[in-house]
């Protein structure tokens, strides 16, 4: 028996798998406090010239790493499952996650090349932890039987929101504060002398971000055994470019593969769509300032990590696709229920009294409804997101997990934009942000009628 069969048949205990999940742990905050509740509206608000702009700018930023990941994943993914050994493609993701990170720290507001500096961080550590995440999700099937690896996916998915959760609890309550009253969301001032006119509890989520991931991702190269190492990065390069080319020219024969990648492409721009503008659609019917909306994103964290843990056990009870296919029925509903709600109307036409000034938090009873929704989304956002690498890692051949999970990134990301796109040109058409969101429903129908066409692991096709 050779070695690296001994390493393909070592066990990695206990450790190496809590050590996997505390990966979701260690990068979560990049998208809770950079992308979502913290630095993007600060670079919106604050370091851009006006929020028209900013948010064209941030756009054109994620874009731009959106089409580098959706490029290379595959390619990448394929060089990675010939070379065999993944954790160094994930130590120079995770650098250029840090270093993204640390460097956001330097835009403040009105020093020259800060909205640029600003820009190019973030592009740079998105693409860091997107493909960060490529090459440690390929790692599942090793840890774990297919039978477990729904409860692996959901409680690695649960740790990452409680990571987003606890991270934005010490960002909003003892980091950023109010550049008007110079108090945080707890009613302290800043932690370490962070002056609030120069929103440097904002640009800390940058720092915080870096120090918590490099922290928090040790236990994964110490103690969660790699693949062993089967080729020469020469020789790796050749024989995964080749077999991803193939791969690609033959997904038509590998049909439950690519039925799922598409219907996978289609309800995450849905996903895409709803997170990006369920928080401006709230802001803009009821007035939610920062305040409203990070508690409305630690409310959604919260039913998001429980929902995560239920969606784990189900879905080694009854398998991912019917997982998914129930969480886009939520969804569906869920969208249908915002679309019914404005500032003096719940249901289309049940009139209710509207937020005005001063009147305190969550008082009316449209506010209290889309708390409600919001709370729904959560609970079934995770466990979608959840199941969909479960399903993927218990369709994918083992010997091109990572090559898949690279076109999984790919279909995630290549079209991203059109969910953002559909919403944006239905609200200028029509002139109504209810209008403009009602397109999300579309991306979740369609990606519910396809993902019926995906068999499920273990079943025959008729």
């Amino acid at each position: 028996m050779t070695t690296a069969t001994v390493e393909e048949r070592r066990s990695p205990g206990l450790l190496g798998i809590a050590s996997w999940v505390f990966f979701d742990w260690a990068a979560q905050p990049y998208f809770t406090l950079i992308t979502t509740f913290v630095f993007a509206p600060y670079f919106a608000t604050r370091l851009a010239a006006t929020p028209v702009e900013g948010q064209s700018l941030w756009g054109y930023a994620t874009a731009a790493a959106g089409l580098v990941i959706a490029l290379l994943s595959p390619v990448l993914g394929a060089i990675a499952d010939a070379a065999g050994r993944r954790k160094p493609w994930i130590l120079l993701f995770s650098a250029m996650l840090i270093v993204g990170s640390l460097g956001l720290w330097f835009a403040v507001p009105g020093v020259d090349g800060a909205l640029a500096l600003a820009l190019v961080a973030f592009a740079v550590g998105t693409i860091g932890v997107e493909f960060a995440t490529v090459f440690t999700n390929a790692m599942m099937p090793d840890l774990v039987s297919q039978e477990r690896l729904g409860k692996l996916s959901g409680i690695g998915w649960a740790t990452g929101y409680a990571g987003g959760l606890v991270s934005l609890v010490i960002a909003l309550g003892l980091l950023a504060a109010n550049p008007d009253t110079g108090r945080t969301l707890f009613g302290f001032a800043p932690l370490f002398g962070l002056d609030p006119a120069t929103n440097a509890g904002d640009r800390a989520s940058g720092p915080l971000t870096a120090i918590w991931y490099a922290v928090f991702v040790l236990p994964l190269f110490l103690f969660t055994p790699d693949t062993p190492r089967r080729l020469p990065l020469g020789a790796a390069i050749r024989r995964g470019v080749a077999d991803m080319i193939e791969t690609i020219r033959r997904l038509g024969y590998h049909g439950n593969i690519g039925r799922f990648l598409v219907a996978n492409l289609v309800y995450q721009d849905g996903l895409v769509a709803l997170f990006a503008f369920g928080g401006i659609y709230a802001a803009g019917t009821f007035g939610w300032s920062a305040i409203e909306l990070g508690l409305f994103g630690i409310l959604l964290t919260i039913t998001g990590t429980a929902g995560a843990l239920v969606g784990g056990w189900l879905d080694d009870k009854i398998g991912p696709r019917p997982i998914i296919a129930g969480s886009l029925v939520v969804l569906i509903v869920a969208c249908l229920a915002i679309v019914s709600i404005d500032a003096g109307h719940v249901l289309f036409v049940l009139p209710v009294v509207p937020p005005a000034p001063g009147d305190g938090l969550f008082v009316t009873v449209g506010e209290r409804a889309y708390l409600v929704i919001g709370a729904a989304i959560g609970a079934v956002a995770g466990p979608l997101q959840a199941s969909s690498r479960t399903l993927l890692a218990r369709l994918a051949p083992r010997e091109k997990m990572t090559q898949c999970f690279g076109l999984f990134a790919l279909s995630g990301k290549v079209t991203s934009f059109m969910g953002p796109l559909a919403v944006a040109l239905l609200t200028a058409l029509a002139q109504s942000q209810r209008i403009g969101i009602s397109a999300i429903v579309g991306f979740f129908v369609a990606g519910a009628v396809l993902i019926r066409r995906v068999v499920s692991p273990g079943r025959r096709v008729a």
